[in-house]
């Protein structure tokens, strides 16, 4: 795959106190038409969740987290996603949710690698 595709991302954000509007970014969601490429790939801070809420449920924003991860692979674990494309997962994945794991702003790029990209926005943007 030498020549460069387009592709996008949104950051996925926990809000563990939604009325606060207070969040940190705990994982990428990246997606390449070109590619037939969806990944998502997460990192929980839990010292900055319990900054933000003492109380918050580590575990369950740890399966919600997860879940996104299975989407993305597809497979049995998806549910009922898992018969979508890539793409429409993609989408799926972005719509704006009212919870405690969502969805940023969708954005855009060039690569020769969206894996590699995922990685990349990993770690320059959540660890």
């Amino acid at each position: 795959m030498s020549d460069r595709h387009v592709f996008e991302y949104a950051l996925l954000r926990v809000v563990p106190r939604v009325e606060r509007g207070e969040c940190f970014n705990a994982g990428v969601v990246v997606y390449c038409r070109a590619a037939s490429f969806v990944c998502a790939r997460t990192h929980l801070d839990e010292g900055k969740l319990s900054a933000l809420d003492p109380r918050a449920d580590v575990v369950g924003v740890r399966a919600a987290l997860h879940a996104v991860e299975e989407v993305c692979a597809g497979g049995e674990h998806a549910g009922q996603a898992a018969r979508d494309d890539a793409g429409r997962r993609f989408r799926w994945l972005i719509a704006p949710r009212s919870t405690v794991v969502q969805p940023g702003p969708v954005h855009t790029g060039l690569t020769t690698d969206p894996q590699g990209e995922v990685e990349r926005l990993l770690d320059l943007l959540v660890r």
